[in-house]
């Protein structure tokens, strides 16, 4: 057989399969739902993306001319919905979507929305662990707000009656799916903290998709939350689940079951403890009386309880020796002083004019005043001459 008659190039046959698609009009506009991976923004303005299922992907290009025309910038695992026409790059010989116009799947709108409202609950402070309660040790009454049936109620009972049979379970059912969800979690909320109908609170759903557990990521559930006096637990969804609840929550469970664990205390274990305690307790108790007794012992056997008055007579002789030498010291002290003494009078004595009259000299004084000149006299003034051995009176001639 002559194959080179027959035989068409590389380039021909990419031209012809594009010509085919290029005439199949279904493919010319047409809408696609898929996941988006490996984007690229060019610095050039295009969008270099590929787009995929569960099962397979298909490369897409969106030029500048339509990108500048995005409400939003793509990235990877956004959900989307493409409008292009499929067409063949002949170069490489690969077919692709050239897309003309892009929007987000709900659940990319959803996704988008839970992240603007967390971020703005963040920087509110909602989050913040200084605004979180404890959760109380020994409850006595947990409130379960969720769904009346399924299993979420019956495990949260399982657990915490085998944990806790004293405890009691108050159920508010509330809806935990739905639009009218949101406002009657709020209500339920407000009702258990104005008639103070729970010791803590579990808030609780099991799994489901972002729209499911979207009544747990409202602003008014939030804020219903986080103005609770009742300390709540937050128990929505699967382990991997965290909706906007989990974060303004007094604390987390991954699941509703965990949610009863952390709420209800197990009291066997807490049994175990005391007996624990007890024992250590006893045995502390045992020790300190031994300490107690060997104390005891030994002030028993001290010389203070055996011959007690021998003490105080040691303390006697202490005192005799004490009052001596301070009687010693008295005596030299006394001793010191009196020499002290008779110097200064005797040095007192020589100074005294008392003394200059013993020679034979005499004061005369005018009232009251000793005379020191003649001309402080005057004819016919009496006068006072004291000598050594007492005064007289005399008048001035």
């Amino acid at each position: 057989m002559n194959y080179e008659n027959m035989a068409v190039s590389v380039t021909e046959l990419n031209r012809y399969i594009k010509e085919k698609i290029a005439s199949d009009e279904a493919l010319s506009n047409i809408i696609v739902k898929g996941e988006i991976s490996n984007f690229k923004n060019h610095y050039t303005g295009h969008m270099y993306f590929t787009l995929k299922d569960e099962n397979s992907l298909i490369k897409c290009i969106m030029f500048k001319t339509y990108a500048q025309k995005l409400n939003f910038m793509p990235k990877d695992g956004m959900k989307v919905f493409v409008l292009g026409g499929v067409s063949v790059f002949e170069r490489d010989g690969i077919y692709q979507i050239y897309v003309k116009a892009m929007q987000e799947d709900g659940i990319g709108a959803l996704y988008r929305k839970y992240e603007e409202l967390k971020k703005d609950l963040e920087a509110k402070g909602l989050f913040e662990q200084e605004h979180k309660q404890r959760i109380p040790k020994m409850p006595k009454i947990i409130g379960v707000l969720t769904s009346q049936t399924g299993s979420v109620i019956r495990d949260i009972i399982n657990v915490s009656t085998r944990r806790n049979p004293n405890v009691y379970i108050r159920l508010l059912p509330v809806p935990v799916q739905g639009e009218d969800a949101a406002p009657k979690i709020v209500k339920g909320i407000k009702k258990m903290n104005e008639k103070n109908l729970a010791d803590v609170l579990i808030l609780a759903r099991g799994g489901g998709s972002l729209e499911d557990l979207w009544p747990f990521n409202e602003e008014e559930v939030a804020y219903a939350i986080y103005e609770s006096k009742i300390p709540i637990i937050s128990a929505v969804g699967h382990e991997t689940d965290f909706t906007i609840a989990d974060f303004v929550a007094d604390l987390r469970a991954p699941t509703p079951s965990a949610a009863a664990e952390l709420a209800v205390p197990d009291i066997y274990e807490i049994t175990q403890k005391i007996a624990s305690f007890q024992n250590r307790l006893r045995l502390s108790l045992n020790k300190k009386l031994e300490i107690m007794k060997l104390r005891y012992e030994k002030c028993m056997s001290s010389a203070v309880f055996k011959d007690p008055t021998r003490m105080i007579s040691d303390y006697y002789l202490k005192v005799d020796s004490q009052i001596k030498r301070l009687e010693k010291v008295i005596e030299n002290k006394k001793q010191v002083e009196k020499e002290k003494y008779v110097k200064l009078v005797s040095k007192l004595d020589a100074l005294s004019p008392l003394k200059t009259l013993t020679r034979g000299y005499s004061i005369i004084e005018s009232d009251d005043k000793i005379v020191k000149s003649v001309n402080d006299l005057s004819k016919g003034q009496k006068v006072e001459i004291r000598l050594v051995d007492g005064k007289k009176e005399a008048q001035v001639l």
